[in-house]
This record gives structure tokens, C-alpha cells and sequence, in this order.
């Protein structure tokens, strides 16, 4: 039930604006007679006439259907579907790829402003912006969940919906996946499945994968698929989680060995470690130091012991990342941490026990500004500083970004 408005505005009233500054999740911001509308679809400085798609109190969202006043960084959207009303998978492909970088490292800043607590002057310092990967804006994703609907046709979802469009390509995925029989123009239904996971790994494998009510069944291609990163050859499910930018993996591992630097003799922490991306990189550097990685999801266990067994020195302990530290099933002192939490974040109490453990360095690999945000604010609080800051645009024409910062305690 659409909650009460106090906007003035009405669903699906179409109304003339101004758009200002990028806001989290795609959107601009605009007023209409002093109050908040979030605009997809529109850039700053445009003036666009927006449909209004939802009300809530204090505030609406909108799609911009028609533009008035065209920003110089428009373009027209490669895709068919990236539309108001058609796939809310790309946000961003009316923008051109260098402002898109713009745009996201505004809304890390802002997100730093309002949730960190940082000031002007702190983010000044960090230098915020995005980088690029290699490669162009489309054919990169390298995993493609598609949505079924009840004619057992396969595509994307809308915008904060459930409801699925059917599509012919998604231009975003990559080349392989493309060219994978599953969409309706393939003639392809799936009567029986809820979703279909498809996947091109960097080692070549092309699988498919079918889910009814949450459960797996091949249907084409390996079941375990090989994926190449940090100069080791990784194998995994192919519905199991890795970075979906072919050179994703590389550019974190990267950057991660490049804030911490870590030492021969160092001890060390993966948490929330996957199938052991940082726990490999971080033991070639240690050495005989022990690192320990921590994951709960039972694949990534599983793909951590698998991909690790020629590492005797690392540990995978199966926990959720809270109750190892709450359960001293993890225990400092520790020298380095990586810590890559899911979108929600890591929260307050595991930043605090990681505080108590006393590491020299703590790297924090993010996928949500918002949550890294609230994470700083804890660190901060604590007397830790955020002392580097890098961004990289894992995820073009999207409005998703990642991070990777730099955590140091006060100077003892």
C-alpha cells in the first residue's frame, strides 16, 4: 500500500523540474514546491518533464520521460531496455562513461559527508575518485541472473519490482553469455524455473545454471567452472560468488597488497574471505605468518579449503565473521585485516572487536557507499582514521561502485 504523501503530487502525475545534485541508488535530486524528488533517468542541470512513480512521506521518486534541457553529458542509451518503465539494471546509460565516474565518486563523497561524519577538508585529502577498469562499458559482466516470469520467458527485473521484462540481450553481459541460448528469442522457456544463472569465467567455462525455490540444477556447461586471478587458477560452482568484472579480482588484490603492505612474519585476517582471493595473496606475501580466513556460506568454505589446500598456513574457519570474533574463534593480536563485508555492511560490533584486536592496518573492501560510510563513522570513533581512500567502477552503466580503503589505528 503506497504510503500517505504530503508532496502534493500524485502517482503517475507528470510535472516539469529542475534536476540538482546525483543522490545514492541513480537518482537526481529535485524539488517540486520545496519538496524532495528523487529522478532517475535525468542528470544535473537538466530540466525534464518526470513522471511521478512512487509517494512516500516527505518525499517521491520519478522517471524522467522527456528532457528539456539536455545535459552535455547525455547520451542516447545503447540498450533498448534502459528505459523508465523497462530493465532497472542500468542506471547510468544515458550518461557518458567519464561523467559516470563523476557521478559515482560525488555520491562516495557525499555518503562520506552525511553517514561518515567526514569533513570537507578529510575527503579533500583522500583524493576521492573512480577509476576504470580495462575494457569498455558493455560485454564485461561476466554473471547474469536472469528472472523468470509466469510464461516461463527469462529477463530482468524493473526498477523496484518484481516484475520481469522479458529481453532479447542484455548488453552488459558478457559476449559469451550473450550468445547463450536462454532469452525468449532463442525460442528457450523455463516453465519450471524461478530464476537462471548464467556464467563466462575468465578460464573459459560457459555454464547455465536453473533455480526452483532456491535450488540449483545444471543445465549446461560444467558444473564448477575455473576462474584466474592473483596468479592462481581457482575453481568454484558456477552459481558460487566471484567478481562479475572479468579483471575485478585483480584490481582488489591489487590494491589491497598496495594500502597494507604487508610484511614477512605478519599475521592476518580475511573475513568474510570467499573462496580465499585475499587469504592466497596475502600468505604469498607473509610467508610462513598464519592468515586466517573466515566465511560462512558453506560454498565458499568449501571453495576456501579446495583453493587453498597447497596453502598449510592459512586456516578457513567456518563462522559467520560476528560470531567468530564475539566467540574468540578468531583471536588477536592480529598485524592486517581485510575485511570485504556484503552490502549491508560489517556493522558496529564487528568493527569494534577488530579495533580491540590491535592490527597495524586494516583494509575494507566495499560494494555500498552508504555502509562503508557508517563503517568509517565507527572506526573514526574509536580514534581510528580513514588515512587512503580508491575507488574503482567494478560495474559500468550501473550506479554501483567499489571501494577500497585504508584503516590505521592512532599513532602509539
Amino acid at each position: 500500500m503506497t504510503a500517505p504523501d504530503r508532496t502534493g503530487l500524485e502517482e503517475a502525475q507528470r510535472v516539469e523540474l529542475t534536476v540538482d545534485a546525483v543522490a545514492p541508488g541513480g537518482h537526481c535530486v529535485a524539488r517540486v514546491d520545496g519538496q524532495v524528488v528523487f529522478v532517475r533517468h535525468a542528470l544535473p542541470g537538466e530540466r525534464v518533464v518526470a513522471e511521478v512513480t512512487e509517494l512516500h512521506r516527505g518525499f517521491a521518486r520519478a522517471d524522467a520521460v522527456e528532457v528539456l534541457t539536455a545535459s552535455a553529458d547525455r547520451v542516447e542509451p545503447p540498450c533498448p531496455y534502459a528505459k523508465p518503465g523497462r530493465c532497472g539494471g542500468c542506471d547510468l546509460q544515458h550518461v557518458t562513461p567519464a561523467a559516470q565516474l563523476h557521478w559515482k565518486a560525488a555520491v562516495v563523497r557525499e555518503q562520506l559527508t552525511r553517514l561518515g561524519g567526514l569533513t570537507d577538508d578529510q575527503i579533500d585529502a583522500l583524493g576521492v575518485r573512480v577509476e576504470p577498469l580495462p575494457g569498455g562499458p558493455l560485454g564485461w559482466r561476466s554473471r547474469v541472473r536472469y528472472a523468470v516470469d509466469a510464461a516461463g520467458r527469462a529477463g530482468l527485473l524493473k526498477h523496484r519490482s518484481h516484475e520481469v521484462v522479458p529481453i532479447d540481450r542484455c548488453l552488459i553481459a558478457h559476449p559469451a553469455i550473450q550468445d547463450l541460448p536462454v532469452l525468449t528469442p532463442s525460442g528457450t522457456r523455463w516453465p519450471e524455473a524461478d530464476a537462471i544463472e548464467t556464467v563466462g569465467s575468465t578460464g573459459g567455462d560457459v555454464s547455465v545454471v536453473a533455480f526452483a525455490e532456491g535450488a540449483p540444477t545444471p543445465v549446461s556447461g560444467p558444473a564448477e567452472v575455473r576462474e584466474v586471478a592473483a596468479g592462481r587458477d581457482w575453481t568454484l560452482p558456477a552459481s558460487g560468488f566471484w567478481q562479475v568484472h572479468p579483471a575485478a579480482a585483480d584490481t582488489l588484490v591489487g590494491a589491497v597488497l598496495d594500502l597494507l603492505d604487508p610484511r614477512p612474519g605478519e599475521t592476518a585476517w580475511d573475513l568474510y574471505g570467499g573462496a580465499g582471493l585475499f587469504a592466497a595473496a596475502l600468505a604469498g606475501r607473509v610467508r610462513d605468518a598464519r592468515v586466517t580466513l573466515v566465511e560462512s556460506s558453506q560454498d565458499g568454505v568449501d571453495a576456501a579449503r579446495a583453493n587453498l589446500a597447497d596453502l598449510p598456513r592459512v586456516e578457513v574457519v567456518a563462522a559467520r565473521v560476528e560470531t567468530a570474533l564475539a566467540r574468540r574463534r578468531v583471536t588477536g593480536p592480529v598485524d592486517l585485516v581485510v575485511l570485504d563485508p556484503p552490502r549491508s555492511g560489517a556493522g558496529a560490533p564487528v568493527v569494534r572487536d577488530i579495533v580491540a584486536a590491535g592490527p597495524r592496518a586494516v583494509a575494507y573492501v566495499a560494494c555500498d557507499p552508504a555502509a562503508f560510510a557508517r563503517d568509517v563513522r565507527t572506526f573514526t570513533g574509536a580514534g581510528w582514521r580513514l588515512a587512503a581512500l580508491r575507488g574503482f567502477d567494478l560495474f559500468p552503466m550501473t550506479q554501483h561502485v567499489e571501494l577500497v580503503g585504508l584503516f590505521l589505528p592512532p599513532a602509539r
